[in-house]
């Protein structure tokens, strides 16, 4: 990049740290995975993007067509503490040539504000940092309408850097999601209600670097199901997607119904959520996979207390993992309120669970084993024999293939209303009427519409209007829904 008006942008990836304080080896690999994650990811959106790996720092540079989409990739991918964007300037070979070129590149910016130049170096040149700085900034403010230079608090910072002879004007810097990249940490199974805390807690793991697999445990609900493949396959395309994952279904009625029978009330709640825990170790075991993770968060329910906490785990010799073990409620809906779940869970189609009548808050172990000894396993084996595993990136041909909603490619003449249900974007203009009804609200909001009247729902990539057409057709048994797919 050699000129201001090219039509690339490059952006220079700075490392989480605790990546940096690894040992040698550790390091190499954790670069080597993230280079990798990158190319899977940015290879989707153009091949044309170009990624170089360094020891310190991976660099990106993609055409200018491709900047929103590559931006919003790296700032949700496990690995990166920092994105800056930058202009690329080749063959600044003197001192002279890069205050005229950082002068001229960031005289606008910083006219009638006070600024400060911040300049790192690396390779062999007749001057240090420290110099760079002061000559570039002197140059600059007499070069410039800039009200003056500030080293302690200045209104603008004027970022550089010089590696051998090419210059980095730094013009754009944001926070990554930090964390390790996704394959360095080995492989979990989630157990997702879809609700706040169980995305939360997957999504801390995807952020950890650990490849995050969903497994559901339908109580009964074909609404619930397809609003908890919706949320898994939100986390999963925001930040997880460079690894592919499976989603795990566990059909659980029967179980539901065996509780009921064998269990008293006040023990059914930590019942589920061993037998729940038994049922994601078997299918653990099948897959390969050392660890559990739940959303579980001490005294956040009764089920959640220290002693039935330790009664649950009893059942399986897998480590179980709690993200959100002392998090509070209010930071647990912050999270999804950053990460883009909450709208989610607040939408999730209720489920019927078990609830126990005064449930137990300090489990008794001699009276939890007898009333483990009146369950029927065999009941809890055919439910984990009737599993379904599906690779996520199937879930909408799945949901489709289920109940299938037609997809309406041409208007033509027929009198539909789009509904455009994206939540960041502008509405879709199209030759018919269009309105717009963000995801979240669809739910409440299409009951007020006209109920005589033809609807298509529309959004990006056809994902997220299939699955809330199928989630009208099924639990509000509209059939005057379909998706609409130009």
């Amino acid at each position: 990049m050699t000129e201001t008006n090219v039509k690339t942008q490059k952006f220079i990836l700075k490392l989480f740290p605790e990546i940096m304080v690894k040992g040698s080896s550790a390091k190499k690999q954790m670069v080597q995975q993230l280079y990798s994650n990158l190319q899977t990811l940015l290879s989707r959106i153009d091949e044309q993007i170009a990624i170089r790996k360094f020891s310190d720092k991976i660099e990106v540079v993609t055409p200018l067509d491709a900047l929103e989409e590559v931006r919003n990739t790296l700032l949700h991918t496990p690995g990166i503490e920092q994105v800056l964007e930058a202009l690329q300037f080749d063959q600044m070979d003197s001192l002279d040539k890069i205050k005229e070129k950082v002068c001229e590149t960031v005289a606008p910016t910083i006219e009638g504000k006070s600024f400060v130049v911040r300049a790192k170096r690396t390779g062999s040149h007749p001057f240090n940092s420290s110099e760079m700085e002061r000559v570039i900034g002197g140059y600059t403010l007499a070069h410039s309408n800039a009200a003056g230079v500030d080293l302690h608090n200045p209104e603008e910072t004027v970022r550089i850097e010089l590696i051998n002879n090419q210059l980095n004007i730094i013009t754009d810097k944001h926070m990554g999601l930090g964390g390790f990249p996704i394959g360095t940490q080995g492989d979990v199974l989630s157990l997702m209600s879809g609700g706040f805390d169980s995305t939360v807690a997957s999504y801390l793991t995807m952020k950890r670097g650990i490849k995050t697999h969903f497994i559901f445990f339908n109580l009964g609900g074909a609404a619930h199901e397809i609003g908890v493949k919706q949320v898994s396959l939100y986390l999963w395309s925001r930040y997880g997607a460079s690894h592919p994952v499976q989603f795990v279904t566990v059909p659980f009625d029967t179980v539901i119904e065996e509780i009921f029978r064998s269990t008293a009330e006040t023990y059914m709640g930590v019942t589920l959520k061993r037998l729940m825990l038994m049922a994601a170790e078997k299918i653990a075991n099948e897959m390969g996979i050392d660890a559990l993770v739940t959303g579980e968060s001490v005294a956040q329910v009764s089920s959640q207390t220290l002693r039935n906490l330790a009664l649950i785990d009893q059942v399986t010799n897998k480590l179980v993992l709690r993200p959100l073990a002392t998090f509070n409620k209010p930071e647990i809906i912050d999270i999804a309120t950053r990460i883009g779940t909450r709208y989610f869970a607040e939408n999730m189609p209720e489920y019927c669970g078990v609830i126990s009548k005064n449930p137990i808050i300090h489990g008794s172990y001699k009276r939890m084993g007898k009333e483990a000894k009146r369950f029927n396993y065999e009941v809890l084996d055919k439910a984990v024999q009737d599993a379904v595993s599906l690779d996520i990136r199937d879930i909408v041909d799945d949901v489709s293939q289920s109940a299938p909603v037609e997809v309406i490619n041409d208007l033509g003449s027929g009198d539909y209303t789009i509904i455009d249900i994206r939540t960041d974007a502008p509405c879709i203009e199209a030759e018919c009427k269009s309105i717009q009804i963000p995801f979240h609200k669809l739910k409440t909001e299409f009951k007020k519409l006209p109920q005589d009247r033809e609807y298509l729902l529309y959004c990006d990539k056809g994902i997220m209007s299939q699955l809330h057409a199928q989630y009208l057709r099924d639990s509000e048994n509209r059939e005057n829904v379909r998706v609409y797919r130009p």
